[in-house]
């Protein structure tokens, strides 16, 4: 990491960590080849997505957050980098900041200031589109503990190249070129004959039911559009249009197991990958029969176990503890600033397994006490306590 000449001390940085695992097992491949020169450069090559690093419909600013981290074929650490925050030493330094992973792929200008306890904590971080340039401002009160966020980086690929670079010079292997990356239009400007070359090693993902976990426990976004984008590209031909993107052609077949899972046409609207869109639109009845043909499905229990689970783990760990719906209930959260959904599995007093699903759409409760998402707990909780039959 480094400061631009903006920053008010140097050696306000610190870093954090000093490699990246995951580039450990692609550089083990190359060594147990024999590698220990690269003459030539080392390429991030990112071009099998083809399209913009943002889902169709995305809000600009949603790409500074963790959630609207960039799309690509060459992603590491989720595409984001955390940020500690730490007072400095005395009322008037700039605060301490350091990044884990450590890296100089992106330039932080501190421009924060640590000022007396009696002061609220004001910490920001923003980031311009298309730039890895971060400024950090805002204050810091001299004993407040440390103060930890996320950072989404542009050009994953570079990123993800700069670490692979870290972690052959630590085991000797020099390059002699330069480090760079390139994309899908690049890609198509200058084609390679992919059957010539020689594949050294490879790492095997996780299986889609473990992926399916990582996806709905914690709602991850980016995880989302990259199925998306690959499932589209598995579908490409030599027929297929060049201007045809990998979120149109994974939307394409989207729609076809919509079709196949008894969802009424019309009833849904993707734009892409996430749900980040403002104009992705569903109805709770599609929702319901999406659930209903997956708790028929060959893989339902998988479906299920990915399921974020009330008061126990990923986005419901904190919410409906100490209910009837605690550890019971298991469904998909889904968050925007003007709606609030909850969908999925419970099993009544009464022990029959419902399926539900709880969308407010433009929802304003009066009651300044309770929230939008109070209100959907409410509902699910309801279903859990009650002792009557549905087909009574």
């Amino acid at each position: 990491m480094r400061l631009d000449r903006t920053a008010a001390v140097l050696d306000t940085l610190r870093p954090l960590a000093a490699e990246h695992p995951c580039a450990e097992p692609l550089v083990a491949a190359l060594t147990n080849a024999g590698v220990q020169r690269i003459t030539g450069d080392l390429i991030g090559d990112d071009s099998y997505i083809h399209g913009p690093p943002y889902g169709s419909g995305w809000a600009w600013d949603d790409a500074e957050s963790y959630y609207g981290a960039e799309i690509s074929a060459l992603t590491i650490n989720d595409n984001t980098l955390q940020v500690s925050v730490k007072p400095g030493s005395k009322v008037g330094d700039p605060c301490i900041l350091a990044l884990s992973p450590a890296t100089s792929y992106i330039t932080i200008s501190n421009q924060t200031e640590t000022v007396t306890n009696s002061t609220r904590r004001t910490i920001n971080f923003y980031r311009p589109l298309n730039e890895n340039v971060v400024y950090a401002t805002g204050k810091m009160p001299l004993e407040n503990p440390a103060y930890n966020d996320d950072l989404t980086v542009h050009n994953p690929a570079g990123l993800f190249v700069s670490f692979l670079k870290e972690a052959l010079a630590r085991h000797g292997i020099k390059i002699d070129g330069k480090v760079r990356t390139i994309n899908w239009l690049e890609r198509r400007a200058n084609p390679i004959l992919t059957e010539k070359l020689v594949e050294l090693g490879s790492v095997e993902s996780l299986a889609m039911s473990d992926i399916a976990r990582e996806v709905m426990k914690p709602s991850q976004n980016l995880y989302t559009d990259l199925l998306l984008a690959h499932v589209g590209e598995q579908r490409r031909t030599a027929d297929t249009s060049p201007n045809e993107t990998s979120e149109d052609l994974g939307i394409r077949e989207l729609n076809k197991f919509l079709s196949e899972a008894g969802v009424k046409k019309g009833d849904v609207f993707f734009e892409e990958g996430s749900g980040l869109s403002r104009n992705n639109l569903t109805t709770p009845n599609a929702t319901i029969a999406l659930l209903q043909f997956m708790s028929r499905h060959k893989c339902a229990d998988a479906y299920l176990n990915a399921l974020p689970i009330a008061g126990v783990d990923g986005t419901l760990r904190n919410r409906m503890k100490g209910t009837t719906a605690d550890n019971n209930v298991r469904a998909k959260t889904g968050t925007l600033r003007w709606a609030n959904s909850l969908s999925g599995h419970v099993t009544t007093a009464a022990g029959e397994r419902l399926l539900f699903s709880i969308m407010l759409n433009r929802y304003h409760n009066s009651d300044p006490n309770r929230s939008a998402r109070s209100d959907v707990d409410s509902i699910a909780i309801m279903l859990a306590e009650f002792n009557g039959h549905i087909a009574d």
